[in-house]
């Protein structure tokens, strides 16, 4: 047999395709992608679930083998599931229940506040703290020895800015809507036309807001500030009493809560003008 006519060895060199449909990177792939969209899902569907459901979640999670002993009622009807039968029922809430809890803790930390800052030991007789079926009252009341506003003026003197300060730092965690009011005694200014009580009252109302939002208070959580002159003095008896000149900062309860406390006493109509008829008189301006 010649060369020529034996046979040829043919050699056949297969090449990769770097997995491709054959290959089993994409399925690592598409795995952790499934498994990160499972994760998300049940992440909203928890986000959109009540109190309850939630807070049995996260028992699951704290104590996983509390619940593997026999089977609970689940969080889904007709199920079993995580939450737990022998968890202690909660007791029922009355209307205003929390919003009252809230307000007298608010109530408390700022007695606190007045009674262990040294800086306040002059003025603790000038600050009332009370609930009310309005809500939470704080009072600011003037002394002739010692005022919060200069003389006839809206312009804060001291201590009533680190006072304004303090209220906030306590207020700020409360959700509830504020009025601040402000008041006068009954002393006018011999200029009617041009300014009076009621400017007065107003300016030293808004005086106040601006100093409780510089301090942080949201903008907005004041909502209505109003000034009363002297229609509504504090000492009907005494009209010239300095305890007269007042800012009344009230915390409003919410609306469940106000519908179920006491009704209050009816207030004078928050007014923005000069009564009719009234008569100015010539005792200087407070």
């Amino acid at each position: 047999m010649s060369k020529t006519d034996e046979p040829r060895v043919r050699v056949i060199v297969k090449k990769g395709h770097g997995g491709g449909h054959h290959g089993g990177a994409w399925k690592v792939a598409y795995a952790d992608f499934v498994t990160t969209m499972m994760a998300l899902f049940i992440v909203l569907w928890i986000v959109g679930q009540n109190a309850a459901v939630k807070e049995a979640i996260a028992a699951y999670f704290r104590n996983p083998g509390a619940f593997s002993a026999q089977p609970k009622p689940s969080v889904m009807p007709g199920g079993v599931g995580i939450l737990p039968s022998d968890l202690p029922p909660k007791p029922p809430q009355t209307p205003g229940t929390s919003d009252e809890a809230a307000l007298e803790q608010a109530a408390a930390a700022l007695h606190k506040a007045i009674l262990e800052n040294p800086a306040f030991a002059s003025v603790r007789d000038q600050v009332k703290i009370e609930i009310t079926p309005e809500g939470l009252r704080i009072e600011l009341m003037e002394q002739d020895s010692s005022p919060f506003f200069k003389v006839g003026s809206a312009v804060l003197v001291y201590p009533m800015k680190p006072i304004l300060e303090k209220l906030e730092a306590v207020l700020v965690g409360l959700p509830n809507h504020i009025t601040v009011e402000g008041h006068t005694d009954s002393r006018q200014y011999s200029e009617w036309r041009n300014y009076s009580n009621w400017e007065l009252s107003t300016d030293r109302a808004n005086a106040a807001r601006r100093a409780m939002e510089a301090a942080g208070l949201p903008v907005g959580r004041i909502d209505r500030v109003v000034g009363m002159a002297d229609r509504l003095l504090l000492t009907p008896g005494d009209p010239m009493n300095p305890k007269n000149r007042r800012i009344s900062i009230l915390v409003r309860r919410e609306e469940g809560a106000a519908a179920a406390a006491t009704p209050a006493t009816p207030r004078t109509p928050e007014i923005a003008g000069a009564p009719a008829g009234a008569t100015p008189t010539t005792t200087p301006a407070h």
